[in-house]
């Protein structure tokens, strides 16, 4: 009995609470400072992501040609009739690509002219007949 009255005794006194440390201002000062410079990498790491995936993007554009994308630039290179891949196809881009398109849809010249600045195309030459 004596061990049940000390018990019962024992759950009527509150546990002993632990103690609560105060914080100094200047310690959450550096605190907010540390979690400032943590989000202002953070902030700084996504821009940077960011950019960097817009000037991939722009790249995007340069990227060489499938197999029957070639083809398809090689025949209208062909309607040119005037004009001859002057470059390796493995070289051309899709944007060479789609001012070949460009040039077949509208007969614009200029295209024409961009693609020989460019290196892309060559004049052809007709070949005298002795």
């Amino acid at each position: 009995m004596k061990g049940i009255l000390e018990r019962l005794r024992n759950t009527n006194q509150k546990p002993p609470q632990p103690e609560v440390k105060s914080v100094s201002q200047e310690q959450v000062e550096a605190i907010v400072a540390a979690k400032l410079r943590e989000h202002a990498a953070t902030i700084e790491q996504s821009v940077t992501e960011k950019v960097n995936s817009a000037v991939q993007a722009q790249d995007q554009e340069d990227y060489s040609l499938t197999p029957k994308q070639v083809e398809f630039a090689l025949t209208l290179i062909e309607k040119t009739r005037n004009f001859e891949l002057a470059i390796d196809t493995a070289k051309l881009t899709v944007k060479d690509l789609n001012r070949l398109i460009a040039y077949n849809k509208f007969k614009n010249k200029g295209i024409l002219v961009n693609l020989v600045k460019k290196g892309v195309l060559k004049r052809k030459f007709d070949k005298p007949s002795f």
